[in-house]
């Protein structure tokens, strides 16, 4: 092995490779690079190659403890000095517990250089569970054998995928952290949860933060913001706020979001102080409709075709690839069927030139999407729930019907057209990009179900979403509780459904005004009826306003019920 500073990182195919005794020889050269230049560090070798015997895809891993959290900048700078080099992933360590990557050339009797990752882990707890994980392995053959068993069984499935290897042994790590009383504790009942965002998607989970024994902070602009009302504390500020935000955190035990529409820079800043969860590689991909597209494809999640569209030039370009009907995206910002624009053949070029007008501003700062308006039978979502140790827990997916972007019912769980089929592979598609988003607490997919059986994924939102709210009454655990369990480490509860379950939205209707309720008693008179009301104080044309839900034996008895009990809303 060279004495030469630490390399380039090499790529390697995931492969798992024999048990590498030369691993040693590496973890002892770079404790001595370290060790040349500060006497105080001590280099520990981590990970499947510290442990005898164990086969694993040959990474040395290395950890470095330092005693005071403020030295990890400058232990930083000394290991980029040696060589390593930053994470370049798209998710990587954030800077207050980084992990940087390098590697050897081979030497002799080597056959393949060699990888190293160095973690550098400030947090006493974490220390000591890669201690205790890896001094089990080495005193345990069985626990050796089987945790090779599980890295051959995960690579002989297919996975290619660093990340996607990691989390499919996560659980078997906690397992054997929980049998020797070092795995991460939940976070404790009375300790606060920090929302960004209070509107009603806020309200409803820190409801059920609340009835299971949590505090609830908020920030958001507005004070009289939906969840004002539930909260035990709130910040008003905005979204790109990191002070607020950070003064938000300053009790907290976790920070998790209600929208997208929150600063990534906000959100980084968090996490180096305390978990955010379901995390920011989640919201960064996912709040930029390029990037989420990006990410689809990286995957091989099937969606509709597509183009980045930048200039006139290219919407122009892509019309004529496409052909009409075309739909034309903001890739930032935007929902309920705002910051889009339908582009239909008998428009003709005045229709490309108005979408360019409604959109061309956001192009050269953010990009738009293009894509063709898809003919598909319906239209599916499926929110799933996903918790520190990988376990993925998927609600039955809802039939979503929409109108001028909003959604205004949804069933659940989905009736035909969807067959059993096809609900299967809605669900393991969610599953599968919540794992590959390396998220915790719970992902929403649309999906279209296209006419001939097929399903596209349309749009990710990293949160609890509209076509969940059936949960609450429909399902065994909703999808606020199942949110607050993941993001506070404790067990997911069950997804099943009590029943066929509809859920209708209230809208407003008419010009902004005093929000006024009129005709509760009539809709409530429907015996089946639960009515959520958001507390939004200004009504308006289309705003989500509340949602009625129905449980009953049938999918057409539970829609025409909430149907009608909708119908008896209005507002004054």
């Amino acid at each position: 092995m060279s004495d030469a500073p630490i390399g380039p990182y090499p790529r390697l195919p995931l492969v798992v490779r024999p048990p590498d005794p030369g691993a040693t020889v590496v973890a002892r050269l770079v404790a001595g690079l370290v060790a040349a230049r500060r006497t105080d560090l001590a280099v520990e070798h981590l990970g499947s190659t510290a442990v005898p015997g164990l086969s694993g895809k040959g990474v040395v891993d290395l950890g470095i403890h330092p005693s005071d959290p403020a030295r990890v900048p400058a232990i930083t700078a000394l290991l980029l000095d040696l060589g390593f080099q930053p994470q370049d992933n798209p998710n990587p360590f954030p800077a207050t517990r980084p992990v940087v990557l390098g590697g050897l050339a081979p030497g002799d009797g080597d056959d393949q250089p060699r990888q190293i990752h160095l973690h550098v882990i400030p947090d006493d707890a974490e220390w000591s569970r890669q201690l205790v994980f890896r001094d089990a392995l080495r005193g345990d053959t069985g626990l050796v054998a089987e945790y090779a068993e599980l890295k051959r069984e995960i690579v002989d499935a297919g996975i290619t995928s660093g990340l996607r290897y990691s989390m499919a042994k996560t659980a078997f790590i906690r397992r054997v952290l929980a049998d020797h009383g070092a795995a991460e504790a939940p976070i404790p009942i009375g300790s606060t949860i920090g929302i960004l965002g209070g509107g009603q998607l806020g309200r409803m989970l820190g409801s059920a933060a609340r009835a299971m024994g949590y505090r609830v902070a908020i920030l958001d602009p507005d004070p009289n913001c939906p969840a004002a009302a539930i909260a035990d504390r709130q910040v008003v500020a905005d979204y790109d706020d990191t002070t607020a935000a950070l003064e938000l955190a300053a009790d907290c035990a976790v920070v998790t979001y209600e929208l997208e529409h929150v600063s990534a820079r906000l959100v980084d800043a968090l996490d180096e102080q305390l978990p955010v969860r379901p995390g920011s590689f989640a919201l960064k991909t996912t709040q930029h409709r390029l990037a989420e597209r990006r990410f689809l494809e990286s995957i091989n999640a099937p969606t509709a075709p597509w183009r980045e569209v930048r200039t006139i030039v290219e919407l122009q370009d892509g019309a004529l690839a496409f052909g009409f009907p075309l739909r034309l995206k903001a890739a930032i910002g935007g929902y309920d069927g705002r910051g889009q624009v339908r582009i239909a053949e008998a428009d003709g070029p005045a229709g490309i030139d108005a979408a360019w007008a409604a959109l061309g501003p956001v192009a050269e700062r953010a990009g738009l999407l293009l894509e063709p308006e898809l003919d598909f039978a319906l239209e599916l979502s499926v929110v799933v729930g996903r918790d520190l140790a990988g376990r993925a827990v998927p609600f039955p997916p809802a039939a979503n019907r929409h109108d001028l972007g909003i959604l205004v019912e949804s069933v659940a769980p989905a009736p035909p057209p969807v067959s059993g089929a096809v609900a299967d592979e809605a669900i393991e598609l969610a599953a599968r990009i919540a794992m590959e988003l390396d998220l915790v607490g719970t992902l929403t997919v649309e999906l279209f179900l296209l006419r001939d059986g097929s399903i596209l994924v349309n749009e990710l939102a990293p949160r609890v979403h509209n076509s969940g709210h059936w949960t609450i009454e429909g399902a065994a655990t909703s999808q606020f509780e199942q949110h607050i369990r993941a993001i506070c480490g404790l067990p997911l509860g069950s997804p099943d459904a009590h029943g066929p379950t509809a859920m209708v939205n209230v809208l407003g209707t008419g010009p902004a005004r005093e929000a006024s309720l009129v005709g509760v008693e009539a809709a409530l008179a429907e015996p089946l009826a639960h009515l959520h009301v958001y507390d939004k104080r200004q009504v308006f044309e289309r705003r989500k306003m509340g949602h009625l839900t129905v449980v009953a034996a049938t999918a057409d008895e539970a829609l025409q019920r909430a149907r009608a009990a909708a119908a008896r809303l209005t507002w004054g």
